[in-house]
């Protein structure tokens, strides 16, 4: 598992960019965000460098940041390597609640997912898919 960086906002003008601020002026990269958003709040997930340092640092600044173990599975960036990913995850009874993807460098992608219960790591890991450690993905953190 990897841990995601999950951040609570209230659905106002510049707090998002505030939030970007924030990690940005720790020296925070930020290598993919997603939103979901209500008429109320915004749940942004970050895949960044140093995501325990990232949270610390932005609840020092007050916002609502958690980390969120998810699985990180690198695919060749090429159509159908995600919905085979997913159909092994039908096939197996793997509820996804959520997921995101996006491209790297060498022709590779990432696909990450939240996953219902446990087990699904070792599953995907014995039907050959290539499961990410935290340290191919990020910075560990020494704490």
């Amino acid at each position: 598992m990897i841990s995601q960086l999950t951040v609570f906002l209230t659905n106002e003008k510049g707090r998002l960019a505030a939030a970007c601020r924030t990690l940005a002026d720790a020296d925070i990269n930020m290598q993919a965000l997603f939103i979901a958003d209500t008429a109320d709040f915004g749940i942004v997930r970050i895949f960044c460098d140093t995501p325990a340092r990232a949270a610390a640092v932005l609840a020092e600044a007050n916002f609502r940041a958690t980390l969120t173990p998810v699985i990180a599975v690198s695919v060749a960036d090429e159509p159908g390597t995600l919905a085979r990913l997913l159909e092994f995850c039908n096939e197996e009874a793997m509820n996804v609640e959520y997921g995101y993807c996006f491209s790297t460098a060498g022709g590779t992608a990432i696909d990450v997912l939240k996953i219902e219960g446990d087990g699904a790591e070792t599953a995907l890991a014995d039907a050959g898919f290539k499961i990410l450690a935290p340290e191919e993905v990020y910075v560990v953190d020494p704490s």
